[in-house]
Parts: C-alpha cells; structure tokens; sequence
C-alpha cells in the first residue's frame, strides 16, 4: 500500500448494490498521492458501467477523510510547469472528472480533516454527511500555490462563491454545522452516528429505481451546463431557462424520455396502482 490506495468493495452476489468506496492512506490521513488519483478514475469509470451498482458510499479510513494531497510527492513534479499542468489536468481532475461523470448516485462519510482534496472529491458527491467534529478548508496559500482552475471552479460552485474565497484566501477551516448551513453537507450528526446516517441514506437510495436515479444525474449534470439567465425577475429567469432546454435535450446522448417503456418505469406505476412495494 505504500503511497495509499482506493479501496472498493463491491456488493457480493448483487447484495444491496452499495458499493463501498475507502480513500486509504496509513499515516497520513489519508492524503491523495498521484497513484490515488488514477485509481480513483479507474474505480468510478469501473462503477460507472456497472449495471449491479445502484450506489456508491464513499468514506476515508480510520479518523480522517481525506487531508489533501500528499505533500511528500510534490518536489518530484510541482516545479516544472508541464510536470505541474499534467498533475492537475491528468491525474487530479482525471480522478475527479471520473467521479463528476459516474451516474451511480455517491454519499460520502466525512469524518475528521477534510481538507484540499478531500473537499474536492466531497464536492464531486451527491449527498455529503458530515461528523459534527469533521473540518473543512483549503489551506493551500500556505504552502506558497494557488487552487488549479477547474479545481477551484468546483469548489466554488460546491460550498459557494464567499466561503470558497475565505477558504483559499484565508487559509480558513470551518466546522461541520457551517458546511450543513451553506448546504454542503446534507446534515452534521454527532460523530458516532455518522456511518448508521451514511449507510442508511445510501440505502435508501439503493432501495430505489436504479435507472431513474442514473437519468436524474444525466439530467441535472446537462442542467449545470445551462446557466440560469439573471433577469429582473424570476418568471423571466425561468421561462428563458425552459426555452433553453433544448440544449438539455441536444447533450450528447442524453434521452430524457427514453425510460417511457422500460421495466423499472412499468414496475414502478404498476406498484403504485396494486399498492405494493415496488421491486426494482
């Protein structure tokens, strides 16, 4: 395991369809080196065409979920601006862009430092619970560089535009219940409740119609490509975000009615109306 790994457990004989994703770092609080990056990209790609995952619950092991990078590797690579850019653009947002791209729907288990990287990959999640003991920031001005652009643009969009900036401009960490209030997280819950909340929101999710939840990502990630036109008012906003739904409908590969005739969509109905359980 030297410089870490991303552990993947997927579930046995089809199981729940939770596959458990674990950012392993022994003594260093679970920092991303360069080898992390690419299995991450790997382990969501693999996630991704996988038609048994139904959710992905990510965590970091031990009391940590992720302190950053791993500082230890940068003089080999940081100093040479080709060496630098190959860093950010391959590794990091490969591993990044991988997970942003995965239609399996991703809680993540925060406990302890979540700092740099690990808000990164946080942000990337669908659903964020937090330990009400964990920290956040991006400390990096510290250590004498700035936040890659693409990086920096998907913190920004995650945790917000002013908290971002005291993040990266003051070196600031802050605590669980300022994260829960921005809307990062989805709740703080008192630390030793944290993997029962994580693991049963992942459950729920799971126990839900898997193609749906696939084409509800698909749906909102077209979404984000389609800024919402500022207007004095908000119809306005609204009506001229709905003409400009073509494009939704114009992303490559993206059918948002092609689900009408499949299984799941009938069984789903058919539930209802027979006031059953559904069985997807």
């Amino acid at each position: 395991m030297a410089g870490g790994e991303i552990g993947v457990a997927w579930p046995e004989g089809g199981g729940d369809g939770i596959v458990r994703v674990t950012l392993r770092h022994p003594g260093r609080l679970n920092a991303m080196s360069r080898g992390m990056w690419r299995d991450l990209r790997a382990v969501f790609q693999r996630i991704h065409a996988s038609p048994a995952a139904r959710c992905v619950l990510v965590a970091g092991e031990g009391e940590a979920f992720c302190a950053g990078g791993d500082i230890s590797e940068y003089p080999g690579f940081r100093f040479d601006p080709a060496s630098l850019r190959d860093f950010h653009e391959s590794d990091v947002w490969g591993g990044l862009s991988a997970m942003l791209d995965c239609d399996v729907p991703i809680v993540a288990a925060i406990r302890g430092a979540c700092m740099g990287a690990g808000v990164e990959i946080a942000a990337c999640c669908d659903v964020r619970l937090g330990a009400a003991s964990a920290r956040f920031g991006a400390p990096i001005a510290r250590l004498g560089f700035p936040m890659a652009p693409r990086e920096a643009a998907l913190i920004a969009q995650a945790v917000g535009d002013a908290l971002a900036r005291r993040m990266l401009l003051e070196a600031a960490t802050v605590g669980a219940e300022v994260l829960a209030a921005q809307g990062f997280l989805a709740q703080a819950v008192p630390d030793d409740q944290l993997a029962d909340a994580a693991a049963a929101s992942a459950a729920r999710i799971a126990a839900l119609a898997p193609q749906a939840a696939r084409l509800n990502k698909q749906t909102l990630r077209a979404c984000q490509r389609i800024p919402v036109p500022l207007g004095s008012h908000a119809a306005e906003s609204i009506e001229k975000f709905a003409m400009n739904n073509v494009a939704i409908r114009a992303a490559p590969g993206f059918d948002p009615y092609g689900y009408a005739s499949s299984a799941e969509h009938r069984e789903g109905i058919a539930a209802f109306l027979e006031k059953r359980p559904p069985r997807f």
